[in-house]
């Protein structure tokens, strides 16, 4: 979804100044720690910085994406880059042999190589020993890559040899504009910048049809809530309990009904507040001007009360029944 300049600097415009900075000045290191969570871009910003040592013509510490070794590194097959991926629990001693043997190669590519470790947590001590004489003594112009999630789960003896590049969690902000840029709707990009902090996840949820219609379902409901206690059981019998029938599905569905409560607790305090469900704000305002801050704080509690409920296994249409009534008296139950 994500791949140029422009998307990488708005996602994490600290990692890209940083790396395009290392080039500009020609201080590339001998390795590297890209670490990061799920969906900040970890993966897209080792590429765009792969293209960028190995381009034929970088303009504006940019990659051209059109030259020869840019097209080959899309394509996966330059060969002067390699990636190493985990194999079950761990990055086994026979992928890093594989790759030292590769890396030995006398290539008709001159110029710089570079090897990428993937989960390099995964790397167990032998795996770690096998590799290290290489980093800390290539043969030729070589650049490592490790990517991980968790630093601190690399071992040490890699780790002290690698600079660290560390990966901000995407602002919701940030992430909204992005989805909105890639033709998402602002309601959804909102909604689903709700649901994950993995970008290529959010983008995914919101052209799912069958999300689409699990929001729509959770918004009937807290709108026939609004209502009365009969419109909400109808809701929930005719609509909630034949399309959410899965535990997790009750999950999700429970935490979009929470949202919804805590946008109207969010425009009760502010107008202007960032919410879930942009495309009902008018509504939430009316609902706000008709209920009171403790009253919110209890159906919040009556939903958080209905997740515990369904962990342990409660019935789900008691556990909904029981809920539409508490989300009418305002109180939460135990």
């Amino acid at each position: 979804m994500m791949h140029t300049a422009e998307e990488l600097l708005k996602l994490q415009p600290v990692v890209m100044k940083q790396l395009q900075m290392i080039f500009e000045k020609d201080r590339v290191g001998h390795a590297y720690i890209f670490e990061g969570g799920k969906g900040t871009g970890t993966e897209e910003m080792m590429l765009f910085f792969v293209q960028l040592l190995l381009c034929e013509n970088p303009k504006n510490n940019v990659p051209c994406g059109t030259c020869r070794s840019c097209q080959r590194i899309k394509s996966g097959n330059h060969p002067n880059f390699h990636q190493v991926y985990p194999e079950g629990q761990f990055i086994k001693v026979d992928a890093i042999e594989k790759l030292l043997n590769e890396m030995s190669k006398t290539g008709l590519e001159a110029g710089r190589k570079i090897y990428v470790i993937h989960s390099a947590e995964r790397l167990n001590v032998k795996s770690a020993n096998t590799l290290l004489k290489f980093l800390e003594e290539p043969e030729g112009i070589v650049t490592a890559i490790f990517v991980t999630q968790n630093i601190n789960a690399i071992l040490p003896t890699i780790r002290s040899r690698c600079q660290h590049i560390k990966f901000r969690e995407i602002q919701r902000d940030v992430m909204v504009k992005t989805l909105v840029d890639s033709g998402i709707t602002q309601s959804m990009a909102a909604t689903v910048s709700m649901m994950t902090s993995d970008l290529e996840e959010a983008f995914s949820l919101a052209k799912d049809d069958a999300f689409a219609l699990s929001r729509k379902t959770v918004l009937k409901l807290v709108e026939a809530t609004f209502k009365n206690v009969h419109e909400a059981m109808l809701v929930v019998h005719e609509d909630w309990l034949p399309l959410f029938k899965e535990r997790e599905q009750v999950e999700m569905a429970l935490d979009l009904l929470l949202f919804a409560f805590r946008d109207i607790v969010a425009v009760k305090a502010n107008p202007e507040a960032m919410c879930t469900y942009p495309d009902l704000v008018p509504t939430w305002k009316d609902a706000a001007l008709h209920t009171t801050f403790n009253k919110l704080s209890a159906q919040l509690q009556a939903i958080l009360n209905a997740r515990k409920q369904l962990q342990s296994n409660m019935n789900k249409t008691l556990m909904m029944e029981q809920l539409m009534l508490n989300l009418q008296e305002g109180k939460s139950f135990v």
